[in-house]
């Protein structure tokens, strides 16, 4: 029996795309597992067990949509009981609740999962993938890879080997008693151990070539969140802590310590040795590709860290291998959010609109409107006040209306390239939300740095802060675009600020056409 869909992994992605097939009704699909269990990346990550996706349970509003702009950790259901916010009111919760949730998940959707099926090797024979996997050997048409990356990232260092891993490394503070501590990385998982060791160590040492990037200056969930930063305070008030801007040449052991060759970025490659009893990698992670065949083995970019994907999250060579959940940050790599649940539950969305669309032929989910300026942004004003995918997908994720002589069609949630790629109709207005330009250039807490007022209709375009933008394709070219004035409650539906200036926008287009 050869599957429709052979989804590998059953993590947050690969649940969310069952979950689709499931409840379309396409039963020729199996999930296959390699633990005991749903999710067992979360038994195991982030070491400290707290998780740094926001939960937030009270909003103020039962709109359920509107909610999930602020609940990063639910992947998409009809069924309310299955929204994390029912199972905790930490706002950054501990990852044993997200164990207990994707369990639940599995099973409340009754998924099609089977467990204890490790995969050990993907084949390509014309149109059809082999895959072996616990004992049994599995054919479907189409192979879904939702694994996330699952391997260390080892960065050319010699005697790399002689650090401890981030995954195998120990996480009880007293382990570390007055001890000497270099910390190689400076993402959450490097500060995310330092401010866990900091009450037990003497000294740590963060270090790594790039300058530490804040998540709420970028806007990058991925850079150093607020929750992991209380060792800046310690290194900034001179507190024996440290971060070291630069490269770890070279790791020796030296009797019972470590000798560590560092060339600093700052003082033209000087290079210092220095000393230390513990050192530890926290250098992330990247895609394991180590289970492909010569016949089915993807492409692979940015370091080797990630597949190549084309528009529809399918690899750009192997046709039919597709990809879902985290690897699927290879899109938008360190500008959105297809590495993070909050982001990849709708990038899962349109994986499977893409399914149905291209073996199943099923439209996209679409509305028609009247051929008027006003119902156009009366469609657009609704929308994006209250959407969580154009949110969260910032820039990434859009809202289509397409313009085919009277024939005026409301499309969501489309992926920006997916569009471009495959776009049909002559005109189209495709609404995105969007940070300003070189937003993540400036300090955004110094008040000193000038910011567009957000009634100034006539510089929205320079706006920093999150703010819808529409632009008009005419045959697959941006020909014009627009802004919206950002708003402090983010709300787009003043009359005179937002709702008269779009309809003037749109109108002018439509006479174009």
């Amino acid at each position: 029996m050869t599957l429709d869909y052979l989804i590998i992994g059953a993590g947050p992605a690969g649940l969310q795309l069952a979950a689709h097939l499931e409840r379309e009704g396409r039963r020729d699909y199996l999930v296959l597992e390699g633990a005991d269990r749903p999710g067992a990346f979360f038994s195991r990550f982030p070491r400290h067990r707290t998780l740094i996706s926001i939960n937030k349970p009270h909003t103020g509003t039962a709109d359920a949509e509107l909610n999930l702009r602020v609940d990063w950790n639910s992947i998409l259901s009809d069924d309310p009981e299955l929204l994390f916010t029912r199972y905790t009111e930490r706002y950054f919760p501990s990852a044993d609740v997200m164990v207990q949730y994707l369990a639940d998940f599995a099973e409340r959707t009754k998924v099609k999962v089977r467990y204890n099926a490790r995969v050990t090797s993907v084949a390509r024979a014309g149109e059809t993938f082999t895959v072996a996997a616990g004992g049994e050997t599995y054919s479907a048409n189409r192979v879904i890879v939702a694994t996330g990356v699952s391997k260390a990232y080892e960065p050319p260092i010699d005697g790399y080997e002689l650090a401890d891993n981030y995954a195998d490394m120990a996480v009880d503070p007293r382990d570390f008693l007055d001890q000497r501590v270099l910390i190689i990385g400076k993402g959450n998982s490097a500060f995310e151990t330092a401010d866990a060791l900091m009450e037990t160590t003497a000294v740590i040492h963060v270090a790594g070539p790039s300058s530490v990037k804040m998540a709420w200056r970028t806007h990058y969930a991925g850079h150093l969140r607020a929750v992991n930063n209380n060792f800046l305070d310690t290194y900034q008030l001179k507190s024996s802590n440290a971060i070291l801007d630069g490269n770890v040449r070279r790791i020796e052991r030296d009797g019972d310590r470590f000798k560590v060759t560092f060339s600093f970025s700052r003082v033209n490659e000087v290079e210092k040795e220095l000393y230390y009893d513990r050192v530890l990698a926290c250098t992330g992670f990247r895609f394991d590709a180590s289970i492909f065949d010569a016949s089915a083995r993807p492409e692979l970019v940015i370091k080797d860290r990630f597949p190549a994907q084309t528009p529809a999250f399918e690899s750009v060579n192997v046709p039919g291998l597709y990809f879902a959940g985290t690897l699927t940050q290879q899109r938008d790599f360190k500008k959105s959010t297809n590495g993070f649940i909050h982001g990849f539950r709708y990038g899962v969305r349109a994986l499977h609109r893409i399914l149905e669309s291209r073996h199943h032929d099923t439209p996209w989910p679409a509305t028609t409107l009247k051929a008027t300026p006003e119902a156009i942004a009366d469609a657009i004003i609704a929308r994006i006040n209250r959407t969580s995918a154009l949110w969260q997908q910032f820039a990434v994720m859009a809202d289509v209306v397409t313009v085919d002589g009277e024939q005026v069609t409301y499309l969501e949630e489309v992926p920006v390239d997916y569009f471009k790629d495959t776009a049909e109709a002559p005109l189209a207005f495709v609404t995105t939300l969007e940070y300003g330009p070189d937003h993540d250039a400036v300090d955004p807490f110094d008040i000193s740095v000038s910011r567009i007022a957000q009634d100034t209709v006539g510089q929205a375009h320079d706006a920093a802060y999150l703010h819808p933008v529409v632009r008009v394709y005419r045959d697959r070219e941006v020909v014009a675009v627009h802004h919206l004035a950002e708003n402090l409650e983010n709300e787009w539906n003043r009359p005179a600020v937002h709702v008269r200036p779009l309809v003037a926008f749109l109108s002018r287009q439509l006479d174009v056409r």
